[in-house]
C-alpha cells in the first residue's frame, strides 16, 4: 500500500510524531521478534499504529474533558438555558437523581422466563445456542481470514500467507470502525422500535468504556498477525483472572475460593498450551513476544469495559441502551481517527479493489451487531449461567473449527492444556448455580461483549 510520501501528500502532525517515535522502536522491535525480513515501513512496528490512535483519541478526549469541567464549574445545570441546555445536560449531567439510580446493580430489570410449555422453552433455547453459535463462529473465522490471508492474485496458501501477488488488509482500527457503526445502528433502530427505560447516566460515562472496548477490540484484531486464533481463543476464556482483578480494584467485589482456583486451573492451562507450540510443527502456532504483549493489553482493557458496564448498570438502562451509548463513542472516537491519519480513504481504495474483502468485513460487522443481540437476548429468557455454557462451547468449537479450516497444529500437551482450561470454566458454571441455590452471594458475571 503507498504511503502518504509516495501519493504526493503532506503527513499530518500526529503522522509525524507517530513516525519518528516508530522509527526510534524499530531496533527494539527488531530484536524482541528477530523477524525473518526487514521491516520496510515504520508503521510495521504495532506500537507506532497504537501511538497514532491514541493520538487521535486524544483529540477528542481532552477537549470533552475540558468541556466538562467548565460546564461543571459554571454550574451549567442551574444557570443555563437555549437550545444546546438539552443536549448539555444529557451528555454532562444526565439524569442523577436518586429516582435515576438502582442502590444494587444486581437489580436491574432482567426479563424472566415465560411461562410456557417445555417444547416451547426447548425450542428457544436451542434459537439462542444456534444464533450465538453461527454467529460467533462465523465472526472468528472471519476474523482470522481477513487478518491473517491476502487478498488478490495468489493469495491461496493452506499454510497461511500470500504465495505472491496478494494484498493483506492491515488496519485493524477501521475494522473496529465497521463493527461499531453497525451495531450502533442496530441497537439505535431497536430502541425506536421497542420501549426502553428513562435514561439517566450522562452521556460522557460511556466514553471510558468506549476507549477501553475499542482499544481491546484493536488488540484483538492487531494479535492475529503475531499469534494463532487458537491461542487468541485461549486468552480470551482466560481472561477471567484479569476481570477478578479489575472487580477487586474498581469494584470492590470479594471472591470465594472456587473462582481463585478455577483462575489457576486456566492459568495452568493456558501455560500448557502456549509452551507446548513449536513452530516446526507449523508456522501458524508461532506466538511472538509482541503477541503476549498485545494479547495481555487485550485482556487488561477487554476486563475493565465489563466492570465499568457493570458499575453504569446502577442507572435504570436497558442492555441496548448500554450498547448504543458505548457503540456511539467508539464510532465517534474510530472515524475522528481514521480521518486524522488518512487512514479512512486507504481503507475504502482497498475494498474498491478488492470486492471479497468488502463482503467479509460487511459480514463479519453484521455477525459482531447479531450476536451482540443474542447476547442480550439468552440473558433474559435463561440468565447467565446458560449463556456461559453456551459461550464456553463456541470457544471450544471455534478452536476446531480454526484448526480444521486453516491447518493449525495442536500438540498432544497443548491439547490437554486446552482441556484443562475448559474443565475450569465449567466448574466455575457449576460451582456458580450452586452458590445460587444455596442463596449465598456471588460476583455478578461481567458484561459480555464483542
Amino acid at each position: 500500500m503507498p504511503t502518504s510520501w509516495q501519493r504526493g501528500q503532506m503527513p499530518s502532525f500526529s503522522w509525524s510524531v507517530g513516525r519518528w517515535l516508530a522509527l526510534s522502536l524499530v531496533p527494539v522491535a527488531m530484536a524482541l521478534e528477530a523477524p525473518a525480513s526487514v521491516l520496510v515501513d515504520w508503521r510495521d512496528v504495532w506500537m507506532s499504529r497504537l501511538l497514532l490512535n491514541l493520538l487521535g483519541y486524544a483529540t477528542i478526549l481532552i477537549p470533552g474533558y475540558l468541556l466538562i469541567q467548565y460546564f461543571k464549574r459554571i454550574d451549567y445545570l442551574e444557570t443555563g438555558r437555549g437550545l444546546c441546555f438539552p443536549v448539555i445536560k444529557t451528555c454532562v449531567f444526565g439524569g442523577e437523581s436518586k429516582a435515576g439510580l438502582l442502590d444494587d446493580p444486581s437489580a436491574a430489570p432482567r426479563n424472566e422466563i415465560e411461562s410456557s410449555s417445555p417444547t416451547r422453552q426447548a425450542l428457544k433455547l436451542l434459537f439462542c445456542a444456534v444464533g450465538l453459535q453461527t454467529s460467533y463462529l462465523t465472526w472468528g473465522l472471519l476474523q482470522e481470514r481477513v487478518m491473517t490471508r491476502a487478498y488478490g492474485a495468489g493469495e491461496a496458501g493452506a499454510g497461511g500467507g500470500a504465495t505472491g501477488g496478494g494484498e493483506r488488509f492491515q488496519d485493524s482500527q477501521f475494522l473496529v470502525f465497521m463493527n461499531r457503526i453497525l451495531a450502533l445502528t442496530v441497537a439505535g433502530l431497536w430502541c425506536l422500535v421497542f420501549k426502553q427505560p428513562r435514561h439517566a447516566a450522562p452521556m460522557f460515562k460511556y466514553s471510558f468504556a468506549s476507549l477501553s472496548n475499542v482499544l481491546s477490540s484493536w488488540f484483538q484484531y492487531e494479535a492475529l498477525k503475531y499469534i494463532s486464533f487458537p491461542m487468541q481463543v485461549l486468552a480470551k476464556a482466560s481472561k477471567v483472572i484479569p476481570v477478578m482483578l479489575m472487580g477487586k480494584v474498581v469494584s470492590r467485589k470479594s471472591y470465594e475460593y472456587w473462582e481463585y482456583l478455577t483462575a489457576a486451573l486456566i492459568s495452568v492451562g493456558v501455560s500448557m498450551f502456549l509452551l507446548s507450540s513449536d513452530e516446526r510443527e507449523h508456522p501458524s502456532t508461532i506466538t511472538t513476544f509482541s503477541g503476549l504483549v498485545i494479547l495481555g493489553c487485550y485482556v487488561v482493557f477487554d476486563s475493565f469495559t465489563s466492570n465499568w458496564q457493570d458499575n453504569l448498570f446502577r442507572y435504570k438502562m436497558s442492555s441496548v441502551q448500554m450498547m448504543f451509548g458505548v457503540n456511539l463513542f467508539s464510532c465517534l472516537f474510530t472515524a475522528v481517527s481514521l480521518v486524522e491519519q488518512g487512514a479512512l480513504l486507504d481503507s475504502l481504495a482497498f475494498m474498491t479493489r478488492h470486492p471479497e474483502f468488502t463482503f467479509h468485513a460487511v459480514l463479519l460487522s453484521v455477525c459482531s451487531a447479531c450476536g451482540q443481540l443474542f447476547i442480550f437476548y439468552t440473558i433474559g429468557q435463561f440468565g447467565a449461567a446458560v449463556f456461559t455454557i453456551i459461550m464456553t462451547l463456541r470457544q471450544a468449537f471455534a478452536i476446531l473449527l480454526s484448526c480444521l479450516v486453516y491447518g493449525h497444529a495442536v500438540s498432544v500437551v497443548g491439547g490437554l492444556g486446552v482441556a484443562v482450561v475448559f474443565l475450569a470454566l465449567f466448574l466455575r458454571v457449576y460451582a456458580r448455580s450452586r452458590m445460587k441455590k444455596s442463596k449465598k452471594p456471588a460476583g455478578p458475571p461481567a458484561v459480555q461483549k464483542v
